[in-house]
């Protein structure tokens, strides 16, 4: 046989071993993956490699081979656009259509309801119990001056600004992200037009959360919590101390919530019966109500309020209508 010919026969021989290659690859490519016993739930981390999903989409059963897919990943270019995120699957998917969904919109599977009036703390226990990382590390991000810095939060920290609401996030999303996105709804929900008229009372916008934040704290009546509003703003206009009760718990650990004469008169910044003004920071994290509240008070001459034992408050206008009030409760309470 000539050299020629010996050429043409050697590269025959490529080609068809390539067209099998070919064939056998686009077989594998198609071919659905193994039987699923229940559906799969699947996080990929930001910044995952493909090799490291595609081992992850083998372990969990998913995939029978990850060569293949890594492999046409990388020539089409597509193992640059795996996305982070929660991924569920129901049913066999080929190496193709795996490809496809790790490329496209991950699942938001997993919601968390964060409600109104938890200190920053209480707000992470939340998502920590949730799944989504551990009470430390939020933490640490949360006492991070570059942290508070990058969402413009004041460096005293980011009491106040948890927006308390029900989110759905991928298991996978960075812990800085979904403060992040916490912070974005509170900005959403205190946006210009309360601004504008906490500024018209005098507030700025930390003092009006911090106000805010003891109205939540004091009552979950909707209709009261302007009255409550209007009290602490007519107190603080008078240059009256605000002896708001939850203000003396803030910092304390949980457990026993009875409040004793000797922690009304202990002096910390946040006891408001023994300091004078708002608290530095607010104490809890607010709802719209009581951010709306604090920023549009009821117009009334009211400075005292005494709980009623059932939830309500009754409101004064003077010290001796107040006592009254108080004596009156408190003999109910103590009736058989």
């Amino acid at each position: 046989m000539s050299r020629g010919r010996a050429l043409l026969a050697a590269a025959g021989v490529l080609l068809a071993l390539a067209a099998a290659t070919s064939m056998i690859a686009a077989w594998w490519l198609h071919r659905p993956g193994p039987a699923l016993a229940a559906p799969v739930e699947l996080s990929i981390a930001k910044g995952m490699r493909l090799g490291a999903v595609a081992q992850q989409l083998a372990a969990r059963g998913l995939l029978r081979h990850p060569l293949p897919l890594v492999a046409w990943a990388r020539l089409t270019g597509r193992d640059r656009a795996i996305r982070w995120g929660d991924y569920r699957f129901t049913r066999p998917l080929s190496p193709l259509e795996l490809l496809e969904r790790i490329t496209g919109p991950p699942d938001a599977l997993h919601a968390v309801t964060v409600p109104e009036g938890l200190t920053v703390r209480e707000v992470v226990a939340v998502l920590a119990g949730a799944g989504f990382g551990s009470e430390e590390s939020f933490l640490c991000l949360l006492e991070d001056p570059v942290f508070l810095a990058s969402v413009d939060l004041p460096p005293e920290g980011a009491e106040g600004y948890l927006f308390p609401d029900t989110y759905a996030f991928p298991l996978a999303m960075p812990q800085e992200e979904i403060l992040r996105a916490m912070v974005r709804r509170f900005r959403a929900v205190f946006g210009p037009d309360l601004e504008l008229r906490a500024a018209d009372l005098g507030l700025d916008v930390q003092q009006a959360v911090t106000l805010a934040s003891l109205v939540e704290e004091e009552t979950a009546r909707p209709e009261e919590r302007p009255l409550v509003a209007a009290v602490f703003l007519n107190r603080l206009r008078r240059g009256m101390p605000l002896q708001s009760d939850p203000t003396v718990l803030y910092g304390r650990e949980a457990g026993d919530r009875t409040i004793t004469r000797r922690d009304l008169r202990r002096r910390t910044p946040h006891n408001t019966y023994t300091t004078r003004g708002l608290p530095p920071t607010p104490i809890a994290n607010p709802g719209r109500a009581a951010l709306e509240a604090a920023v549009t008070p009821a117009t009334v001459p009211y400075l005292y309020f005494v709980a009623r034992g059932d939830g309500s408050h009754e409101f004064s206008t003077d010290l001796a209508a107040h006592r009254a009030a108080v004596a009156r409760w408190q003999r109910r309470q103590q009736a058989p």
